[in-house]
């Protein structure tokens, strides 16, 4: 049985990311959004911060893609930004890739993704 590659949308976040520019931002997303298994990749190699705004869209679009079994991707974080994801806790919430690249590589691979807290919990039925 071949395997299907599934269809990967990749948005480059402005550096700027106000006002107008959200709404953009969000409506050329939408059409991502409507597929069933959404598989989102967000440039974020322009932003040098981010602010509360920028991670409240992110959560946003996450939001989305998750109530269709989907899921957002991040690459290109600069390590400023990444600090801000961290102080915030958000950066849990998303696998964070250094290039777009290997962010949309990753959608293509079947591997599975076992937390460590579940690998780490024993089985009843162990021997």
């Amino acid at each position: 049985m071949p395997f299907r590659q599934r269809t990967v949308t990749v948005k480059q976040l402005p550096e700027n990311l106000h006002g107008n520019q959200q709404r953009i931002f969000c409506r050329e997303l939408e059409m991502a959004f409507n597929l069933e298994k959404p598989a989102v990749v967000i440039d974020c190699s322009q932003v040098r911060h981010m602010d509360n705004v920028v991670i409240h869209l992110l959560l946003c679009c996450l939001e989305e893609a998750l109530k269709r079994n989907g899921d957002v991707r991040l690459s290109g974080v600069s390590p400023e930004a990444h600090e801000n994801l961290a102080r915030t806790r958000v950066d849990r919430l998303f696998r964070i890739f250094d290039t777009t690249e290997m962010a949309v590589e990753s959608f293509q691979r079947r591997t599975a993704f076992i937390p460590s807290s579940v690998a780490a919990v024993p089985s009843e039925h162990a021997a």
